[in-house]
């Protein structure tokens, strides 16, 4: 494997504390800049909205090496996460996190491309899969690290650490990602011509609805486990790492299976399976093995969707690849937000803090079709 991929995996580690970890320290970053919880929730927003609008604006750098647009995003998480970490007030942190978003998706896009030129020939989508694992590393290990040193010591910790595995992402990235040429320039309106073919929107419909058939329920995981199956908030902790882990073996499985079989097929199993799983889910949210059981099955789907349509995208992306790429960042993120409304107002109608996992079902019916028809479509899919 070229060394090269574990220098964009350390940046996508650093891309999922940046992103995860905020939600393990927002009470106290909001006791620290003297705002509300509903204030200190706009951080998360303005990290989000960071990430929708940095990821089309890769086409701006389109004419640059692939290795320099690297470097660039490397220095953009440093620079955003050092300015959180040192940030005097609220106005200031929520322009960092803005800042701090900026990179995510077009680190991604550009990622992917990066990955399928180091690739060898047949494993293009384990090279991607290796690039993704890095943020399921985060959310195994990184993350509560994060969280348990921020506890210890100060908020600003968090911030710390993405910005120190930033700056590592970016001299491991100069030192080991070889020069590659800019994709070729065909304009600025020859990065959108992709869109005109149905498969791009049936990929990030798969990416969308896939996603949001889990975060319906995994947006409320800590008071599902706590009021529900009975865990303590103590527990919580490794609960977490239970739910890392099954991102970072359906991660991997998933991209494994989707070098030897099509894409398509083995993404549009894994949004089948979770018809059935999701409503396990709500059933067995009040037993506790089974409950911990199943959150590694659908988080292990979760990036198991995820992680391979990165990679798939670029295929039918010619032209614009590094939008085509960033904008599976964007259908993930705007799915995650919408998902985790559809959740808490299943949840304020009175239907139980489970019931979220019965919302996703559909989704996952939805993402399986799409992405049934992307390979009925679409031989090479």
């Amino acid at each position: 494997m070229n060394r090269g991929l574990y220098a964009l995996a350390l940046g996508t580690f650093s891309l999922g504390i940046a992103e995860f970890g905020m939600m393990g320290v927002l009470g106290d970053v909001a006791k620290g800049v003297d705002v509300s919880i509903s204030e200190a929730g706009h951080l998360i927003s303005a990290y989000s909205l960071g990430v929708a609008i940095g990821a089309p604006m890769l086409i701006l750098l389109r004419r640059m090496p692939l290795k320099k647009l690297m470097l660039l995003l490397s220095a953009v998480i440093f620079a955003g996460n050092l300015a959180a970490s040192v940030s005097p007030g609220f106005v200031t942190l929520l322009c960092s996190r803005f800042v701090s978003g900026l990179p995510h998706g077009a680190f991604f896009g550009a990622g992917a491309i990066v990955c399928s030129r180091l690739a060898a020939k047949g494993h293009g989508a384990q090279a991607v899969a290796v690039m993704v694992g890095g943020m399921t590393l985060a959310n195994l290990f990184g993350v509560p690290l994060a969280t348990c040193l921020s506890n210890l010591f100060n908020w600003r910790v968090t911030f710390g650490i993405v910005a120190a595995f930033g700056l590592l992402s970016f001299g491991l990235i100069r030192l080991w990602l070889p020069y590659l040429d800019p994709l070729p320039d065909r304009g600025m309106k020859g990065q959108f011509g992709f869109l005109k073919s149905s498969a791009p929107w049936l990929v990030y419909g798969g990416v969308f609805f896939g996603q949001a058939s889990v975060y319906c329920w995994f947006s409320y995981i800590e008071p599902v486990m706590t009021q529900v199956a009975g865990f303590s908030s103590a527990a919580m902790t490794w609960v977490m790492v239970i739910a890392g882990a099954g991102m970072v073996a359906g991660n991997a499985i998933a991209g494994k299976l989707a070098d030897r079989y099509k894409v398509s097929v083995v993404t549009g199993s894994i949004a089948a399976m979770l018809v059935v799983v999701m409503p396990a889910v709500y059933l067995c949210a009040g037993m506790k093995l089974p409950s911990l059981v199943l959150m590694f099955v659908a988080t292990g789907a979760l990036f198991g969707i995820g992680g391979p349509l990165q990679y798939l995208i670029v295929r039918f992306a010619k032209g614009g690849e590094m939008l085509g790429g960033a904008g599976i960042q964007i259908a993930f993120n705007v799915s995650n937000a919408l998902s985790a409304s559809l959740g808490g107002l299943a949840i304020h109608h009175g239907l139980g803090l489970a019931s979220p996992a019965l919302i996703g079902v559909p989704f996952a019916a939805i993402g399986a079709v799409m992405l049934f028809m992307l390979h009925r479509r679409y031989s090479d899919a």
